[in-house]
């Protein structure tokens, strides 16, 4: 009370300090007997959010887990893209490179070719200077035996076209050498362009992971289990989504009409399970370590089949599914840019490698973003089938 107004009644400013103090005795004595993991509201003041909470600040950031799940989910999927981009561009210069060897090794035939094609048209010429220098036409005509005549004109012939042969041989030989050279440089250009790729794309795949890994190492415990049971809630909500639209023909029969995998294809998906556990690396293609597109490849190789390195070149070059016609081996690609792949092994599941920080699993196929399904032994089963 301000005493400057003198409204104040005789005794009043004592009696309400005396309250003050004793309401302030209160308080103290109820926060030392209440249990320490209780939390009590004061009427009239702002709820403190649930920390476990979705829609709760990420500690202290002031973004909810929702959002911190997804913002980590999105650093994520821009390393996956630049790793695809790694992994196309380290098969180019791995092709790059093989070529150069191959050229390498045409270029030393060549000239070894083109070395002995010049010793031998030295050694003509040198045993046209032993014989006086005289033409072989000429000595034919001053011999008067009708035999050695004829004869002499048939080795005469031979020798001609051996000669022109020799000399033909002997420029197609220099040309292919300067025509091996000329793409052997080439190829080195391809080749250091694809490790400058290389290069680039192995910055930006650190950088997008280490932000990821920063933004969850600023979580609490707590907080981090909670992001990670915000992740499997997603997913399941989303291979829900995927089951009740009908993308696989029958709800009763999951694995879609083309349940049976082929030979190949129950190779690969038992190569593929096998994995489950180890991690994700990127650009690993095992065998103690896999991305995603190295799990999928080195299980179809496995299986007898070679294919494209990349999800991208996976998705771009093999023979197309529809989803609803999905059998154990197939490939499912995921999202727009098709930075994603897992093997379809039946019942709506996937075998997969996530992301840095994951191991191989076992996930629903509709868990993501589908972009379409490849079958990579389609061309050998209809071979089969005919």
């Amino acid at each position: 009370m301000d005493r400057r107004r003198g409204d104040a009644r005789p005794g009043e400013g004592r009696g309400r300090r005396s309250t003050a103090a004793a309401i302030t005795v209160i308080c103290a004595l109820t926060v030392l007997v209440l249990p320490a993991q209780a939390a009590y509201a004061v009427p009239g003041a702002p709820v403190a959010p649930d920390p476990t909470s979705a829609s709760a600040p990420a500690s202290g950031e002031g973004r909810s887990l929702e959002q911190v799940r997804q913002e980590i989910e999105d650093l994520y999927g821009q390393a996956a893209s630049a790793t695809d981009a790694y992994n196309l561009a380290e098969e180019q210069a791995e092709k790059q490179s093989t070529e150069i060897v191959r050229l390498s090794r045409a270029i030393v035939d060549g000239q070894l070719r083109i070395d002995d094609l010049q010793r031998r048209a030295g050694a003509a010429a040198r045993a046209q200077y032993r014989a006086g220098g005289m033409p072989d036409q000429a000595r034919l005509v001053l011999t008067d035996d009708p035999d050695l005549f004829l004869d002499g004109v048939g080795r005469l012939r031979q020798g001609q076209k051996a000669t022109k042969d020799l000399l033909v041989e002997l420029k197609q030989k220099q040309g292919d050498l300067e025509q091996y050279t000329k793409d052997a440089s080439a190829h080195w250009t391809r080749l250091e362009n694809a490790r400058a790729r290389q290069a680039e794309r192995k910055k930006e795949i650190e950088a997008k992971i280490d932000a990821a890994e920063k933004l969850e190492s600023r979580l609490e415990a707590d907080e981090r289990e909670r992001l990670l049971e915000l992740e499997r809630q997603e997913q399941a909500r989303a291979q829900r989504a995927w089951l009740e639209s009908g993308a696989l023909k029958s709800a009763e029969k999951p694995t879609g009409a083309g349940a049976e995998a082929s030979t190949a294809g129950g190779k690969a998906v038992a190569f593929a399970t096998a994995q489950i556990g180890k991690p994700y690396v990127w650009g690993a293609e095992g065998p103690d370590s896999y991305d995603c597109s190295g799990l999928t490849s080195q299980a179809w190789a496995a299986a007898g089949t070679l294919i494209p390195r990349t999800s991208q070149e996976q998705w771009r070059l093999l023979p197309r599914v529809d989803v609803a016609d999905l059998r154990p081996g197939d490939l499912i690609i995921y999202h727009a840019d098709a930075s994603h792949v897992g093997m379809y092994i039946g019942d709506g599941q996937i075998v997969h490698a996530p992301r840095p920080g994951r191991q191989v699993t076992i996930a629903g196929a509709g868990s993501m973003r589908i972009l379409g399904a490849v079958r990579p032994d389609a061309a050998t089963s209809a071979s089969a089938a005919e």
